[in-house]
């Protein structure tokens, strides 16, 4: 255990590796991150569905994206890791009118924060690539070619292994159990492993990130939300090729995943709370909405055994919150909303930005703020998974 450090980032996933790599690149080497498991990954990160997509609702979402996208793109060549990146798109399917509205905005949106690779769909174009589709409701949809999906481990993994060569520390079985503060703002945090002394700390805690802000006397507006995801056995029926496709009248979205597909869906039912354990139930739910939209599926086979939960952590508008706190020092990395594997690679450089700069051009980071929730600056984002 070391004694001080410049910068302890609290939470090993995905987002606390970026922000140490990003630091480590921009010259501030002695950095600690401390993961409370034994090994990273347990979290959020190890069970997201990788998904990345830059087809947002908002230009402060869509420009992390823009920044995001091409850096998993070019991972491999710049990390000496692979990302598992695949652009095989989004797909996104309206049913009615207020779908066909949505998409229209968010698609001028997107064009005019530069991205090039997306495009209004119609129904035909959909049955292209998707054939399986049960298509008769279907109104037209938007496509992004550069959308995909990664493997957020494997991105953990490489981002951590350039921060420990440029550098940081990675400390497991390390659980934060005081942050220490004096007149100037943050002095220590204190571990079940021992104290470090430090001017700066990066809550990337994830879905726990309220309780390291209780522990600074903040009230961080972050509450953990289960996601169930649901494998299949293989399937042959479904080019593994296909895309995200999302069905927006149900929220029901799949992806291929090996020899099978990997389905999802947000029951409108589940209440806040640390509850990680699948509903078998669950399975019967999705399924149903599974085959209403793509007929063949009701030849899928699924073996609950195989289905897992995570959390996302999720905010009041569903923006995460980036930048210093009110306490001096003291960072928040939190709140992604199911966003963070895919924004991981913009929120390392944004927090590197503001930790050593003060500011950063990536994006406007006073709109993702701890500040804008008091002060009724909140930006909803609606294009939610």
């Amino acid at each position: 255990m070391v004694s001080s450090a410049d910068v302890v980032i609290i939470g090993g996933g995905i987002v606390g590796a970026s922000i140490a790599y990003q630091l480590t690149v921009a010259g501030c080497r002695n950095v600690v991150i401390l993961e409370r498991e034994s090994s990273q990954g347990k979290g959020s990160t190890g069970k997201s569905m990788g998904g990345v997509r830059a087809q947002f609702s908002t230009p402060v979402n869509i420009q992390m994206s823009l920044y995001s996208i091409p850096f998993f793109r070019d991972f491999q060549q710049t990390m000496g890791h692979p990302s598992g990146y695949r652009a095989q798109g989004y797909l996104f399917i309206a049913t009615a009118d207020r779908h066909l509205e949505y998409l229209r905005a968010n698609y001028e949106r997107q064009v005019s924060a530069g991205l090039k690779t997306a495009s209004l769909v119609s129904r035909d174009d959909i049955v292209t690539m998707v054939p399986q589709i049960r298509s008769d409701d279907i109104l037209c949809g938007s496509f992004c070619s550069t959308d995909g999906f990664v493997d957020p481990y494997s991105v953990m993994t490489g981002f951590t292994l350039r921060a420990v060569d440029q550098g940081a520390q990675l400390i497991r079985d390390a659980e934060v159990t005081r942050l220490s503060l004096d007149a100037k703002g943050v002095a220590s945090v204190e571990t079940t492993q021992g104290s470090i002394a430090t001017r700066t700390v990066v809550n990337a805690a994830g879905a726990w990130a309220a309780g390291i802000a209780k522990m600074a006397g903040i009230d961080l507006p972050v509450e953990p939300l289960r996601r169930m995801l649901v494998p299949t056995e293989p399937f042959d029926k479904i080019a593994h090729s296909a895309p995200m496709t999302v069905d927006m009248s149900t929220g029901f979205h799949f992806r291929p995943e090996g020899l099978g597909l990997l389905m999802a869906w947000n029951d409108p039912a589940e209440k806040p709370g640390y509850n990680t354990t699948f509903d078998r139930g669950f399975i019967e739910k999705i399924l149903t909405r599974a085959v209403d939209r793509v007929p063949v599926f009701e030849e899928l086979e699924v073996n609950p055994s195989r289905a897992w939960a995570g959390l996302y952590e999720m905010t009041p508008d569903h923006h995460p919150v980036l930048g210093e706190s009110p306490i001096h020092g003291l960072y928040f990395a939190n709140g992604f909303s199911g966003h963070g594997v895919m924004h991981s690679p913009a929120t390392g450089k944004i927090l590197a930005d503001l930790i050593l700069k003060g500011t950063t051009d990536l994006i406007d980071a006073k709109l993702l703020e701890y500040a804008r929730f008091a002060e009724g600056r909140q930006i909803e984002e609606t294009a939610v998974l």
